[in-house]
C-alpha cells in the first residue's frame, strides 16, 4: 500500500500537470487531446500504471475495510466478491479502452474526426 500510494502520487501529479498545466490548460482538453496523447507508447503505459495502481491500491483498502466492518462471514464473502468483481471488469475494460482507442476509425466521415487524424 505505501509503495503503490508514493507511485500513485508521482503519476496522478505527473498526468494533472500535463493535463491541466501544460499548453493551454484545461481548455486544451477533448477527444483529439486524449487521442493524441494515447498514440504514443509512453502515455498508454502511464494511463495503464495509474490505472491498475489505483484499482489495486483501492481494492485493497475497500478489502481491508469490509474485513474490519462486516461482522458475518456470509457478508463479508458477498462484499468480497462484489469488490473482486468490479476490480476485474474495470481492469479488463480499462486496459482494453487505453489498448485499442482508435482516435481515427477507418471509413468515418472527416468532419467527425479530430484534427490529430489529418496530421
Amino acid at each position: 500500500m505505501r509503495a503503490s500510494g508514493v507511485v500513485l502520487l508521482v503519476l496522478i501529479f505527473g498526468h494533472l500537470f500535463v493535463n491541466l498545466m501544460v499548453g493551454d490548460g484545461v481548455h486544451a482538453i477533448d477527444f483529439a487531446f486524449v487521442g493524441g496523447k494515447w498514440t504514443s507508447p509512453f502515455w498508454q503505459v502511464w494511463d495503464l500504471l495509474m490505472l491498475w495502481l489505483a484499482m489495486i491500491h483501492g481494492t485493497n483498502g475497500v478489502r481491508t475495510i469490509i474485513n474490519d466492518y462486516a461482522e458475518r462471514d456470509g457478508t463479508r464473502l458477498v462484499l468480497k466478491l462484489a469488490l473482486y468483481a468490479a476490480f476485474t471488469v474495470v481492469v479488463v475494460l480499462g486496459t482494453l479502452v487505453i489498448f485499442t482507442f482508435d482516435p481515427c476509425p477507418a471509413g468515418s466521415p472527416a468532419e467527425l474526426l479530430p484534427s490529430i487524424c489529418f496530421d
